[in-house]
């Protein structure tokens, strides 16, 4: 396995497009977009990123794509809101994708409304999910 920039791209003889659950496995069948399966048999579990390259057996590569997920984009008015709307998600231990201006999250009705309760602006999205690795 290699990270972003850190193998052969033109190598790949394949994509495997996973959402957020199924790029942190030790061991899992995948099927390649061009539907050849590949077996991932890591020593360890490892959280795949977006970009990431699987090194196969008999040589090429498998490219490693973020699937769209239903996400929640929050967002505040002030900086310091959002600060504190951090702390809150990461008080209940939830995965969030800090960005510049929002945070992204997985869809939780629960935390959803606990949010809303306290100030934030939620709005239902589609996009591929990386959380901040903890």
């Amino acid at each position: 396995m290699a990270g972003r920039g850190d193998w052969p791209v033109a190598d790949a003889v394949g994509t495997v497009v996973l959402d957020y659950e199924a790029r942190h496995r030790r061991r899992i069948r995948l099927v390649c977009d061009n539907e050849t399966p590949v077996l991932l048999d890591l020593e360890k579990a490892t959280a795949l990123r977006d970009g990431d390259g699987l090194a196969l057996e008999g040589g090429g590569w498998v490219a490693v794509q973020a699937a769209a997920e239903d996400l929640v984009e929050v967002t505040c008015g002030t900086a310091h809101d959002l600060h504190r709307i951090a702390w809150h998600l990461g008080n209940r231990h939830c995965p969030a994708a800090i960005e510049a201006e929002s945070i992204l999250i997985r869809r939780d009705h629960v935390i959803e409304e606990m949010l809303r309760g306290i100030g934030a602006a939620v709005k239902p999205v589609m996009a591929p999910f990386d959380p901040e690795r903890g």
